[in-house]
């Protein structure tokens, strides 16, 4: 099942003044991160299948993953340059 991405406004600044190429590759993991968001990423602290985090090659994400509400929230993003 197909989720729905949502953005924290912080979280939406970072992505969008990132370079292009780290911008795409991200938004290109988030999108896979809809598909399958516990397959595609990585538990962040104890792994409660809640709170997620996605690993790029130069940026990480942390989700909120709503399995009830079926919602990726984007809460945090690292652009590591």
């Amino acid at each position: 099942m197909f989720y729905r991405l949502k953005y924290g406004p912080a979280a939406e600044a970072v992505h969008e003044s990132m370079p292009s190429a780290a911008s795409e590759a991200l938004t290109l993991a988030l999108d896979d991160a809809c598909h399958d968001p516990l397959g595609v990423t990585q538990p962040y602290g104890e792994d409660d299948g809640v709170v997620r985090m996605l690993v790029t090659e130069q940026s990480f994400a942390v989700l909120l993953v709503g399995q009830q509400t079926k919602t990726l929230t984007v809460l945090q993003v690292t652009y590591l340059g």
